[in-house]
């Protein structure tokens, strides 16, 4: 009664498919006092060998050793195993070799190979909450207490069956919540790729992101006095990173997606209008008001004008000699055919081509910033379970550094958790050294190190333990053989 007891407190706090399977055959097997068994698990028209143990050979498979190298057994009336599943009842046999009801040959051929003599047996169904068969327990040679074979006591059977019961319980209770984790992380793919297909720039930023962070978590775990993460830490810190821009869904696209500093309307408005003034100054010399020479002038006005925006609307910087040209430029005007006089370049346009770093202007990059805000909304209607209770949080905190200059709610120092940390550093770096963005060129990978360092010593904006140890660990180089992490985006 003891070792029942134990083993429903056992099946009902072990999670770990594998382990589960191992341990309720090693327990079914003591209550029986048998020396052989096997677990098999039902999928499709047959059952598959999952767990197998024999203590007389000392030969041992599945669970968290190798799988059985044996072919499914097929659901048909001549296996006694497949009868049992398929009449749902429990089958006990004295002595196999002198059994005709069933198909023996797969014993009988495994005793010639090893040595070992199959006599008893006793197959138990594994049942569901449901009355769904998944599987059965084979149980071979029961001992007595002179460690003799003998057959299977019979006064078991109803013990047996009902721990088999508890199994399939416990194992279709962690199928369940196989299914909701896969579930959840089939959402995360579907989410994160959705930011992808919505623009083509910063596309592959989570997935590498999230590349990074698990080589960083695994690097952090030979480091002294680090954090160690354990599996479910790790897959919840993962998570955050796949989730970290979900807000980017409702950020417009004219803003993630611009490319330079003047929207296409403007720059084309400008062409034109320097086309106008190019037109206009040839009809003010055909009618005689302007001299060859004025004509002239003004037509390379137009083009150094155009030069000018051009090198403006797509450098990384505007230099102070760029930003005093434009300024004269912005304060010449002309008359158009009505008479009226216009400036050669509009006060928006004027203020876009203004920005000295990047394409956004303050307001468009308030609305780049907005997206944090929004993952923190849209994460929090999502029930997570304990185990991704962060989830939400340090997504949403990824642009908090500890001088308290990041956003949204200028964090600082011990404010900020230790995942967010790595998490900033893991968005900042990948953000440098991307090749996909629309608003600046790829930068070396050095030179993005020493902007990190900078940050982290100089600015005070990144922690700088965790800078160095992301240094060290060189988590964005892909180990030789090493398949990429998260590269399966679809299906469960």
């Amino acid at each position: 009664m003891e070792k029942i007891l134990n083993i429903g407190v056992r099946l009902s706090s072990e999670r770990n498919l594998d382990e589960l399977l191992v341990y309720i055959l090693k327990s079914v097997m003591e209550l029986a006092g048998c020396d052989a068994g096997t677990l098999y698990l039902r999928e499709g028209d047959a059952l598959n060998f999952e767990v197998m143990r024999n203590d007389t050979l000392g030969t041992y498979s599945g669970g968290s050793g190798e799988k059985a190298q044996l072919p499914p057994v097929p659901l048909d009336r001549g296996n006694v195993c497949a009868m049992a599943l398929l009449e749902d009842r429990t089958i006990c046999i004295e002595d196999v070799k002198n059994n005709r009801d069933y198909d023996f040959s797969g014993p009988i051929r495994y005793d010639a190979m090893t040595g070992y003599n199959t006599r008893s047996m006793l197959v138990v169904p594994m049942r569901n909450r449901q009355g769904e068969r998944i599987g059965v327990i084979q149980l071979i040679n029961a001992l007595d207490e002179g460690g003799n074979v003998c057959a299977f006591d019979r006064d078991m059977i109803l013990v047996l069956e009902s721990v088999a019961s508890q199994a399939a319980v416990t194992i279709q209770n962690v199928w369940y919540m196989e299914e909701i984790e896969a579930l959840i992380q089939s959402f995360v793919r579907v989410m994160s790729s959705a930011i992808d297909e919505r623009t083509p720039y910063n596309a592959s930023h989570a997935r590498h992101m999230a590349e990074y962070g698990g080589r960083f978590v695994e690097y952090l775990k030979t480091c002294e006095g680090q954090k160690v993460f354990s599996q479910e830490e790790k897959e919840e810190f993962l998570m955050s990173i796949l989730l970290h821009d979900i807000g980017k869904l409702v950020t417009p696209l004219e803003v993630m997606n611009k490319e330079k500093r003047l929207f296409p309307e403007q720059h084309g408005a400008i062409a034109h209008r320097m086309e106008v003034i190019r037109l206009l100054a040839e009809i003010d010399r055909l009618a005689g008001r302007i001299t060859e020479a004025e004509k002239q002038e003004r037509t390379d006005g137009t083009l150094e004008a155009w030069k000018l925006v051009e090198e403006i609307d797509s450098a990384g910087f505007v230099r102070d000699e760029q930003l005093e040209r434009l300024k004269n430029l912005y304060g010449r005007t002309y008359r158009d055919e009505q008479g009226t006089v216009r400036p050669w370049l509009e006060p928006e346009e004027y203020a876009m081509l203004s920005i000295r770093r990047g394409t956004l202007s303050e307001e468009e990059r308030g609305t780049m910033e907005e997206h944090v805000s929004v993952t923190d909304r849209l994460l929090s209607q999502i029930c997570f379970p304990e185990k991704l209770s962060h989830v939400r949080e340090w997504a949403a905190a990824h642009h908090e550094l500890l001088n308290g200059t990041g956003y949204p709610e200028h964090r600082k120092g011990d404010e900020i958790p230790y995942e967010v940390r790595m998490i900033t550093i893991l968005d900042i770096f990948d953000s440098l050294v991307a090749d996909d963005r629309p608003y600046k060129r790829a930068m070396p990978v050095e030179r993005a190190l020493a902007i990190l360092r900078e940050m982290a010593g100089q600015e005070g904006k990144l922690d700088p333990e965790l800078t160095e140890l992301f240094v060290k660990s060189r988590c964005w180089e892909e180990a030789p053989g090493e398949p990429p992490i998260d590269k399966d985006r679809g299906g469960c």
